[in-house]
């Protein structure tokens, strides 16, 4: 049996290109976007960003979006699009996520994730760990493999290893632009009170990548993977592990994966609820993602953004902030990647 495997595989390899059987995708008009992701939202601004690292971020960006897409094409689930787009982010150090993580207070990197699939409702999340090189990973295999849809910590961590994912020393994840951002936290937190206690200013909320995806047989999934906060103490966790807050997917109205200030986006469920105007409202993803966040995030005094997409291939991607890293890639394979506020 098993030589008959192998010389079915060998033949099927052997086959030209015009034999192969390709996916059928969704019958959408036009050229709909399949993928959409985001690296973070804040002040991002041109006066800020040197031409290099404008570059290194549109190519990461533009790098996830080929990596998903093909994943779509190749007529595969959404969730394996945004993990394959998550994962590249997670490994570029110009995002604070995996290998870019921001600093605990104790000089520690700890990771959150989170996914979610709009076909079945079922969802899968990790917070807290220091070791799982992509907790994207581990967020998906949380919903898949245990009946459970959060773990932390170390329990967390000995799932992922229980798993066979890849684990790192915390050392890995260590980079000196984001200990320097530490320092600086620190220190001026000493300077105004004489004492180092949490007092975040926005720059420190803002960083997570995310990921929302439309695969060939219609359906949505949505991903999210963060560092966190800098110099966060006791253990505190943002929005993005939390289904609802920072990801959400239902094929019936939209996936969303959020950026921003957690603890607004937590209290005020904003990824829950851009699906549920949509769904009670009749509101279309622009309408509900733009709503969202331009007044019941802003109104509330929180800042950060969204992608938003939904299962026709309409794409969403407001922010309250001066820019968000955002892009999208169309079933053709049309590429867009923005950084700064006035970019359309």
């Amino acid at each position: 049996m098993a030589r008959l495997l192998c010389l079915l595989a060998a033949v099927a390899l052997a086959l030209p290109a015009a034999a192969q059987t390709a996916p059928v995708l969704p019958d959408l008009d036009g050229d709909p976007v399949v993928l959409v992701v985001h690296g973070g939202a804040g002040t991002i601004l041109r006066a800020n960003m040197d031409a290099d690292t404008d570059a290194a971020i549109r190519a990461a960006l533009a790098q996830a979006l080929r990596a998903g897409h093909a994943e779509v094409v190749a007529g595969r689930p959404a969730l394996d699009a945004v993990s394959a787009a998550l994962q590249i982010l997670e490994d570029d150090p110009h995002f604070n996520a995996g290998r870019g993580g921001v600093f605990a207070a104790d000089q520690t990197v700890r990771h959150d994730a989170s996914v979610m699939d709009g076909a079945t409702g079922l969802a899968g999340a990790s917070s807290g760990t220091m070791h799982v090189r992509h907790p994207i990973l581990l967020a998906r295999r949380v919903m898949e493999a245990s009946p459970h849809v959060l773990l932390s910590g170390e329990g967390a961590e000995e799932f992922a290893l229980q798993q066979g994912l890849e684990l790192v020393p915390n050392t890995f994840f260590h980079t000196p632009g984001r200990l320097r951002g530490l320092l600086s936290v620190q220190e001026r937190e000493r300077s105004a009170t004489g004492l180092a206690r949490p007092a975040p200013h926005p720059w420190q909320m803002h960083g997570t990548v995310g990921a929302v995806a439309l695969s060939a047989g219609g359906s949505l999934a949505a991903g999210t993977s963060t560092g966190g906060m800098t110099n966060k103490r006791w253990g505190r966790v943002g929005d993005s592990p939390i289904i609802g807050a920072g990801t959400y997917a239902d094929d019936a109205t939209c996936g969303v994966s959020a950026t921003g200030h957690g603890e607004y986006f937590i209290r005020l469920g904003i990824a829950r609820d851009i699906a549920a105007r949509m769904a009670y409202l009749d509101e279309s993803v622009d309408q509900a993602a733009s709503h969202v966040i331009g007044t019941t995030l802003a109104e509330a005094g929180g800042t950060g953004g969204v992608i938003a997409l939904d299962a026709e291939g309409n794409v969403s991607m407001p922010f309250n902030t001066e820019g968000m890293y955002r892009g999208t890639i169309t079933r053709s394979g049309r590429v867009t990647t923005m950084i700064y506020g006035d970019e359309e």
